[in-house]
């Protein structure tokens, strides 16, 4: 009931502050397998999808104000796929991918929302592999490996210098925390995308392979803010 509570006042138009601390209440809930039971409904997944901009194709992300909703809606729906094979199937049903890989689109060249791209690419993780019909979703309709090899060279800020070969600088500073998780994240969503990927069978997907390599390079030359996040990194 204190769920159901929580969404009901998130359905409607409350303050940014009390949006974020119902959320953030909300999250810690969803820890809990036996809570999530009644409130995992079509209805409830779209009321935190609206709350995360992923309803809104077109609207650019342009208020500030609403990036710690956006991020801890994300938040809420990582737990709620995670430990629910019911949110699983309704993410499938809602077309959730699709408008995650939309809004990672929204979040190139802006600035302050890497919390948001970390996120993101934290559920497009968790759906392509909790899901295989998304998976192959992801792969086949939506594009999801050039998407992600893009969030993955934008967050290692890869300047090139051929067309396959990506400028080295030893004296570069480690990544900062922010952009190397949202590395990590991309690369755990790109391992599962194209985990059934043996055959390469056009020209452009053997470019986007191509290409996808030479930023694993990249990455395996790349450190991060600590030893362990390098570690992890690579």
């Amino acid at each position: 009931k204190l769920c159901e509570g929580i969404l009901n006042i998130l359905e409607k138009d409350t303050k940014t502050s009390c949006q974020v601390a119902c959320l953030e209440a909300l999250r810690i809930l969803s820890r809990d397998k036996k809570v999530l039971v009644p409130v995992t409904t079509k209805r409830n997944m779209q009321i935190l999808m609206r709350l995360a901009k992923l309803d809104t194709v077109e609207d650019p992300l342009e208020r500030a104000s609403e990036f710690p909703v956006i991020v801890e809606a994300l938040k809420c729906l990582c737990n709620i796929i995670f430990n629910s094979a019911v949110a699983q199937k309704l993410s499938l049903e809602l077309n959730l991918a699709a408008m995650l890989c939309n809004l990672l689109e929204k979040c190139k060249d802006q600035q302050f929302v890497n919390d948001i791209k970390c996120f993101d690419l934290r559920l497009l993780f968790l759906l392509s592999l909790l899901h295989t019909d998304i998976r192959s979703q992801l792969r086949q309709e939506l594009q999801g490996v050039q998407v992600l090899t893009q969030a993955l060279e934008s967050s290692l800020s890869v300047r090139w210098t051929e067309e396959y070969k990506a400028a080295e600088d030893r004296d570069r500073p480690p990544l900062s925390l922010q952009d190397t998780d949202c590395a990590i994240e991309a690369l755990k969503a790109l391992f599962n995308v194209t985990l059934d990927s043996w055959n390469v069978h056009s020209k452009n997907e053997s470019h986007q392979f191509r290409y996808m390599a030479a930023i694993l390079r990249h990455c395996l030359l790349t450190t991060g803010p600590t030893e362990d996040k390098t570690e992890e990194l690579h």
